[in-house]
C-alpha cells in the first residue's frame, strides 16, 4: 500500500506510459491516461473507510440499545420504561448522527470526483495549441453573425 501514496503533486507529474487498458486493470491499478496526473485518478479509501467505521458504530449503539431494553426489562419490569425511554432517544440521536457522517464522509467523496474532473478537464483545455481560445473566438462569431 505504501508505493500507492502520493509523492507529489506537480503537474510534470504526469501519466505518460503507453499501456493496454485490460492489463493495467487487471493489476488493480487505475489506467494509464496521457496527460493526467497519477494523484487526480487516486480513490478516495480513507474517507471510506471512515464512513464504514461511523455506519458500524451507528449499528453497534442500536444493538445496545436493544440489549439494554431487554436488560432493563427483564430485571426492573415496566419500572424501567421511563429511564429507558431517555437512553432510547438519546441512543437513537446519536446513532442518526454518526449515519449521517458517514453520508457525509461519502459526499466528500463525490465532490472530490467532480473537482478531479474538473482538474482533467482543465489540463485537456490548456494543453491545447490555443488554450480553448480558437474555440470561443469561432462560437463568438457564430452567435454574432446569427444575432
Amino acid at each position: 500500500m505504501a508505493e500507492h501514496r502520493r509523492t507529489s503533486d506537480l503537474v510534470a507529474d504526469v501519466r505518460t506510459a503507453k499501456t493496454d487498458a485490460a492489463s493495467s486493470r487487471a493489476d488493480g491499478e487505475p489506467p494509464e491516461i496521457p496527460g493526467v496526473r497519477a494523484t487526480d485518478l487516486e480513490p478516495y479509501v480513507g474517507l471510506r473507510y471512515l464512513s464504514k467505521l461511523f455506519r458500524l458504530i451507528a449499528v453497534i449503539l442500536l444493538l445496545l440499545l436493544v440489549a439494554e431494553i431487554v436488560t432493563g426489562l427483564t430485571t426492573q419490569g415496566s419500572a424501567a420504561i421511563p429511564t429507558l425511554l431517555g437512553e432510547a432517544s438519546r441512543l437513537i440521536v446519536l446513532a442518526g448522527a454518526l449515519w449521517g457522517v458517514g453520508d457525509l464522509a461519502i459526499l466528500m467523496v463525490d465532490v472530490g470526483h467532480d473537482v478531479r474532473a474538473v482538474r482533467v478537464y482543465m489540463s485537456r483545455l490548456t494543453s491545447t495549441p490555443t488554450g480553448g481560445l480558437e474555440r470561443d473566438r469561432t462560437s463568438a462569431n457564430n452567435i454574432s453573425r446569427s444575432a
